[in-house]
């Protein structure tokens, strides 16, 4: 079956924007993430630590401009909307280099999150340092992370929100599957998934385009 017209554009724009990237990234079997601080649109610091209660995070690299990204502002929404109250709470990271992207500026993440009505906190990472300990690569790229036994955080989930970015009525779930998986204290049974997007370029490493 061939794809709508609007999907190959959409793929387009990214790559020409930030350039493009899939999930390509191989995790160990066990892989933690320490507790980090960020900067919050309302300058506020946040930080793992600072939800207490919490059973678990959903973290989604995002930003300003990406079309893809766009695209999920609703969606993510009404994800943090339902988990909160389960104590999975989401949270959304930039990761962008704002010396190479002016349009990524913490002033320009406070419209966006004004704009699209954000009712989770939408972080900045400005010296990408979370990004690279994720392993994050491109935009819209979600994780979600658990307790161990060890009382550590650990990635239990990498890849798509979804199955289908342009068309919402026609995709399939794929991040909350994951976490409905987890909060019935089951293991994950698709841990890592395909996702596309706006590539993250890090300050200071040379990038090879494919």
């Amino acid at each position: 079956m061939r794809k709508p017209l609007s999907h190959y554009l959409l793929f387009s724009l990214c790559f020409l924007l930030f350039g493009f990237n899939t999930t390509s990234i191989v995790f160990p079997k066990e892989r933690i993430i320490k507790n980090f601080t960020l900067k919050n649109v309302d300058n506020t610091k946040i930080s793992l630590d600072s939800y207490t209660d919490a059973k678990g995070f959903i973290i989604v690299f995002t930003c300003n401009k990406c079309p893809m990204a766009k695209l999920y502002s609703d969606r993510m929404n009404k994800i943090a909307e339902k988990y909160k109250k389960q104590k999975v709470y989401l949270l959304a990271l930039n990761a962008m280099d704002t010396l190479a992207y002016a349009e990524e500026s913490f002033k320009l993440m406070q419209k966006k999150a004004k704009k699209d009505n954000f009712n989770f906190p939408y972080l900045q990472d400005k010296k990408q340092t979370v990004a690279k300990e994720f392993g994050a690569t491109h935009t819209p790229q979600s994780f979600v992370i658990w307790k161990n036994k060890k009382n550590k955080w650990q990635i239990r989930y990498e890849g798509a929100i979804d199955t289908n970015a342009g068309e919402p009525s026609k995709a399939k779930p794929q991040l909350t599957v994951a976490v409905e998986e987890l909060l019935q204290g089951k293991e994950v049974s698709t841990a890592k998934t395909e996702s596309f997007g706006c590539k993250i370029y890090y300050r200071g490493i040379k990038n090879k385009m494919d």
